[in-house]
């Protein structure tokens, strides 16, 4: 019992490291390359074709929850962005030609679904959960740290800059609200088409 103990912090904390790796190197490459914001587009954009290929080409079992939800993500990110930058919540900076949204947005958001998707699916892995109220659990705690902590490297780095009050590291508290009222109402989404339409899902609808 103690080596099964064991062997589950193990892989839960490689889990964790390797997601914070990447939200790092990704916040990181954003605040140091922003003023090449169509060349960081460019790179996002080839990885997302890269993650389309493996998972709804070149594997038996074809992703589809997965793809539906990047492209979900990518455009209600994109319109919360227009919201909040057209009512001076947010700014971004150093962009040409007077452009308020920088190239890279949408396939940052696709990105960033791709992880927490990624980590929901391992965490209730490793956790062998299968309560749905857990996995509800699981992704707002997951949405409400590792989204903002990509947001605290940009903020830090100078992409961007809220406007809003009650700030942590920079992130008001209302980002964060956000931030999870969009990953869960986009779960609501991929919930009810997987059941709708009968596909299997470790996340959504699980096998018997």
């Amino acid at each position: 019992m103690t080596q099964t103990n064991n062997q589950q912090k193990k892989s839960l904390i490689k889990i964790l490291a390797i997601a914070t790796l990447k939200i790092t190197i990704a916040g990181v490459a954003i605040g140091y390359f922003r003023e090449y914001d169509a060349v960081l587009a460019a790179l996002v954009a080839a990885y997302i074709l890269r993650v389309f290929y493996r998972e709804l080409v070149s594997k038996p079992e074809k992703e589809w929850v997965l793809f539906i939800g990047m492209l979900l993500t990518g455009g209600l990110g994109i319109l919360a962005e227009k919201w909040g930058v057209y009512n001076y919540f947010w700014e971004y900076h150093d962009l040409s030609d007077n452009r308020q949204l920088p190239y890279w947005l949408p396939f940052a958001w696709m990105y960033a679904f791709k992880i927490i998707y990624d980590l929901e699916k391992k965490l209730i892995k490793v956790l062998a959960i299968t309560q749905m109220s857990k996995k509800i659990g699981i992704a707002v705690l997951v949405t409400a740290f590792f989204p903002v902590y990509g947001e605290v490297i940009t903020v830090y780095l100078g992409v961007w800059t809220y406007h809003w009050p009650y700030q942590f590291l920079g992130i008001p508290l209302y980002a964060v609200i956000c931030l999870i009222a969009l990953h869960m109402f986009v779960n609501c989404i991929l919930y009810a088409i997987t059941r709708k339409y009968k596909i299997t899902n470790e996340l959504f609808n699980p096998k018997n």
